[in-house]
């Protein structure tokens, strides 16, 4: 594997070590969800992974493949907190010291949960991107393994086997709608469903307050926004990064932007019809599938659930708001 191409093969390595350190997670055939949209919707439940989130599965597929001299320095991640977990989980699975840092106002839970795995975290900046330009500074001070978000083969192959299950249980699917945050998820759906199937459709999916993947992939070159105004934190990037970017040009067939009111529905939706708990980017398929609804008519549509990790707080919150 290369920093410039991820396979198939790739993944199927991978799949074999996470396999041996995490559950695979429910796909869900939901009568409720697929009568309301006009389809057959599959829900896939990576909020039942340990961490709440499928990132785990990349980052217990990198931290077990570090030297033990680069498990004593320390990993590095930035995160607003699924990727967070991810890299400290894994590294108290092997054993590897971990330092976090995230920006200011970060998810109470998320953060709570990143310590208890024994990372350290600071807190950076007004959002991911101000926290991340802490991390890489620091990374080269102290000289720790320094692991980006999207810009890691051995994260785009862990996460790849979210896929993977999926492709196992519905080879016949017909789309994958996919959660865009930083785009391993995304980069990862179009890597494992075009080899095993040509014919499926990968659908990208963003916060309309957070289109940065989406502007790029229209304009064709890497593109910035000044701000992010999203709840869902895993959406809640400024820029597009160069390695997901170039999988996602070549490979995903759309992307579409999504509202804070239709995140926020399809969070009560998915928690009414599959009894699954779904944070702002888990639940950013299933707002897609109901802007696109006309379009997949009578197809099969799988659903990545990417994270759970939902506070009371925005729960309550989101039930008063759509109750009005």
């Amino acid at each position: 594997m290369t920093a410039e191409k991820v396979t198939l093969e790739d993944v199927y390595k991978a799949w074999n070590i996470v396999r041996r350190y995490l559950p695979k997670t429910p796909l869900i055939s939901s009568p409720a969800l697929s009568k309301r949209l006009g389809f057959d919707a599959y829900v896939k439940c990576d909020n039942t992974l340990p961490t709440g989130a499928f990132k785990v599965r990349g980052g217990v597929n990198l931290i077990s493949q570090l030297s033990d001299a680069e498990k004593h320095r320390g990993v590095i991640a930035a995160s607003t907190g699924n990727h967070a977990q991810s890299v400290a989980y894994a590294a108290c699975l092997f054993g590897a010291k971990a330092i976090i840092g995230m920006p200011e106002g970060s998810n109470p839970d998320k953060v709570e949960a990143t310590q208890c795995y024994g990372a350290k975290v600071e807190f950076h900046g007004k959002d991911y991107d101000e926290a991340r330009c802490w991390v890489e500074d620091e990374a080269k001070r102290k000289r720790y393994r320094y692991i980006h978000s999207a810009n890691e083969p051995l994260l785009i192959a862990g996460v790849g086997t979210l896929y993977l299950e999926i492709m196992k249980e519905i080879p016949d699917v017909d789309a994958i709608l996919v959660p865009i945050g930083g785009g391993s998820g995304a980069a990862a759906a179009c890597i494992v469903a075009k080899a095993i199937n040509p014919k499926v459709k990968v659908i990208g999916v963003q916060a309309e307050k957070a289109p940065a993947v989406y502007l790029s992939w229209k304009n064709k070159r890497l593109m910035e926004t000044e701000s992010v105004d999203t709840f869902a934190e895993g959406l809640a990037t400024r820029v597009a990064f160069k390695l997901t970017f170039d999988i996602l040009s070549k490979m995903i067939d759309d992307i579409v932007l999504v509202s804070e009111e239709e995140i926020k529905k399809a969070i009560l939706t998915l928690l009414e019809t599959t009894h699954q708990l779904a944070e702002g980017a888990g639940a950013a398929s299933t707002a897609a599938a109901f802007k696109m609804r006309e379009q997949l008519q009578g197809k099969k549509v799988a659903l990545p659930l990417t994270g759970g990790n939902l506070t009371m707080k925005n729960l309550s919150n989101i039930f008063k708001e759509l109750s009005l």
